[in-house]
């Protein structure tokens, strides 16, 4: 997989369905997707081989960490399952939307081996102010 790339502005239909870029089904194959709720501002969308990934991760705080296991608790608690439909969407349940702030509209964002869910204005706010060191940053990754 060559990773997820790119952004699409999409409609949540009136029962919470989002339809999918089809090269995103394509780079995550058959499997389906994890969704949930780990970014403060917006979904994160994991296909079911990374999001095992995820899990070990998790497996592993909770072994060095028992502390965490309230967080763990909270991530995974309103985490869900899905899988695109013929057309291509996947369901957002209700409780995921509202704590995105998701209304008519989404941005479908790919960040390598995830995809985030945003609202279209809170990824704008969040993403257009300059950080500092960023031209740094491009070229030492890029270049």
């Amino acid at each position: 997989m060559t990773g997820f790339l790119g952004s699409y502005l999409h409609q949540l239909d009136e029962k919470g369905r989002l339809a999918l870029p089809a090269s995103f089904r394509r780079a995550a194959g058959e499997a389906g997707f994890v969704l949930i709720h780990g970014h403060e501002t917006a979904l994160l969308l994991y296909p079911q081989a990374a999001w095992g990934k995820v899990e070990e991760r998790l497996a592993e705080l909770l072994q060095r960490q028992p502390e965490s296991k309230a967080s763990v608790l909270r991530l995974t608690a309103n985490a869900v399952e899905v899988t695109p439909d013929k057309q291509g969407r996947i369901l957002v349940p209700e409780r995921l939307k509202k704590a995105a702030k998701l209304d008519s509209e989404a941005l479908i964002v790919g960040v390598l081996d995830k995809i985030e869910i945003w609202n279209p204005e809170l990824f704008e706010m969040t993403t257009k102010e300059a950080r500092p060191g960023f031209e740094q940053f491009v070229r030492q990754i890029l270049v």
